[in-house]
């Protein structure tokens, strides 16, 4: 017992700054996805026919996909057919992870927009405001408040999905316990400790997304 306590104490600071880069990862990719998905969901609901077959079929491409094979194509596929294309793991991890979670968001994003009732916005076509402005200041902040439950749910599940990462050997939390595992011998402990930094990470985003429901229902 006294051994596999010195053990863990060992492992610790290497794993927290594998934590570390699981969350850096995981807040890159959200960000990237959060943003790609507006000009996806304005496809989406454009009246242009070609611009929504276009966001239509970005959505069910990147939605059907292992985010595995997204990964793979990235990391592993692009340098061949664009030579130039030398990203390391962690941005192709990020590159990859933006891409499929632009598609969800975009659909998220898409559910709030259409959540708004109609009456708020005839008012602000009625008081004469620009499509873009009614978005800004009537439309989107109801449709962020609405979508927020699912985006949190979003990131709790990106967090836990960063884990595929380490197959392409992005430097996060996984690969650091399969080294610790490979050069300690010992699998079961160091698994069972990573888990727990998993549970460090995603609890309090889970807490937070649950707030947000209640929040909302309470609404």
């Amino acid at each position: 017992m006294t051994d596999l306590l010195a053990r863990f104490a060992s492992w610790t600071p290497e794993l927290i700054t594998a934590a570390g880069q699981t969350l850096y990862l995981t807040l890159a990719a959200f960000a990237g996805a959060a943003v790609l998905a507006i000009p996806i969901c304005a496809m989406k609901m454009s009246k242009s026919a070609s611009m929504r077959g276009f966001a239509t079929s970005y959505i069910e491409v990147a939605r059907g996909l292992p985010v595995l094979v997204i990964l793979f194509i990235i990391y592993f596929g692009l340098p061949d057919v664009i030579p130039s294309f030398r990203w390391n793991s962690m941005s192709c991890a990020i590159l990859g992870f933006a891409l499929q979670g632009s598609a969800l968001l975009a659909e998220i994003y898409r559910a709030g927009i259409n959540a708004v009732e109609r009456g708020e916005k005839e008012a602000s076509v009625a008081l004469g405001l620009t499509p873009l402005q009614a978005l800004v200041h009537v439309t989107g902040p109801q449709a962020f408040r609405i979508g927020l439950p699912p985006m949190g749910n979003y990131l709790v599940g990106l967090l836990k999905d960063t884990s595929i990462a380490s197959i392409i050997a992005a430097p996060e939390l996984m690969l650091r316990a399969k080294d610790l595992s490979s050069s300690s011998f010992m699998p079961m402990p160091v698994y069972i400790y990573v888990s727990l930094f998993y549970l460090i990470l995603s609890l309090p985003l889970s807490q937070l997304t649950r707030m947000l429901e209640n929040k909302r229902v309470r609404q």
